[in-house]
């Protein structure tokens, strides 16, 4: 068995347990509001690359833990993920018509339930860590504290806020960098860290080999979308192409050209694979994803 193989298989097994979780802990038609449950389910489930929860996984599995372990805090960190997605996608935000080859929720349902929707994706996750999964206290604040970090002021909120601000200007490169750090890169640092809770982990070595890790294949997630949102068609991403220029944004490729933008990638690819040298064979898995996150063609 290769190794893109034996990636292909990870992710695979990771994208359907997590499928799986997903539909057995959203609300279903028996809830107060069976039309908020729908739309709900749509933003949540039937697609995405399910990075996220495959990074909870793997870093669980590299702290000593079992899948069991990571269920919970995979689950939190994808809800979290797609109210973000929900809330990106509205009229007043990006006001993009298409995710994953679906309409957005806000076309497929309407504003106000889209809105709720993102809402309620959101507390929902915050619930899950409070109240599901066998964890100690200790652990349910860790991660619970992780989570609200990474998301909030000094995060995906703060990135998103950055994002909108700068429409329409020339950022520059420092300043992209850091947006993108916020928008996109501390979500997918808290993944790893709630992995590594979840597994119960206090090696203190470790959480600071998932901190660089993470931090690099963050910025590099969002280089390898800014060079596929001016290669590939709209069809291969599952959403706009070119949605980028349309709203004035600022780019990797729009800064510093696309070969620039690869060379970076390829950069923070290695700076997060050399973050996880210690571990050897056992860090197959996330020095594999590394590959794939630069490698990616959607």
């Amino acid at each position: 068995m290769t190794a893109e193989t034996t990636l292909e298989t990870l992710m695979a097994g990771s994208r359907d347990r997590i499928e799986n979780v997903l539909r057995e802990l959203l609300p279903g038609q028996a809830c107060a509001s069976p039309r908020l449950a729908d739309a709900m389910r749509y933003a949540a489930t039937g697609g995405g690359k399910r990075i996220r929860p495959i990074l909870v996984y793997a870093a669980c599995e590299l702290a000593g833990g079992i899948p069991d372990d990571a269920d919970v805090p995979a689950a939190a960190i994808e809800l979290v993920h797609a109210y973000s997605l929900v809330h990106d996608d509205l009229p007043s935000m990006d006001d993009d018509d298409l995710r994953r080859g679906q309409p957005t929720c806000h076309r497929a349902y309407d504003e106000a339930t889209a809105i709720l929707a993102g809402d309620t994706l959101h507390t929902l996750a915050f619930e899950l860590l409070a109240r599901r999964g066998n964890f100690s206290p200790e652990q349910r604040v860790d991660m619970i504290t992780t989570l609200c970090r990474a998301a909030g002021a000094e995060g995906m909120a703060a990135g998103q806020m950055q994002d909108m601000q700068g429409h329409d200007q020339q950022l520059t490169l420092a300043a992209l960098e850091e947006m993108h750090y916020l928008k996109t890169g501390r979500l997918i640092t808290a993944a790893l860290l709630i992995g590594v809770s979840a597994a119960d982990s206090r090696d203190s070595q470790l959480i600071e080999a998932m901190r660089e890790y993470g931090d690099a294949i963050g910025l590099a997630f969002q280089v390898q979308d800014d060079i596929l949102d001016v290669t590939a068609a709209t069809e291969q991403l599952g959403k706009p192409s070119g949605s980028d220029e349309k709203h004035g944004k600022s780019t990797f490729p729009g800064l510093i050209g696309l070969e620039a933008s690869r060379a970076r990638a390829e950069q923070l690819c290695l700076r997060a694979i050399n973050a996880l040298s210690d571990y050897g064979e056992r860090a197959h898995s996330l020095t594999a994803l590394a590959r794939y996150v630069i490698q990616r063609s959607y």
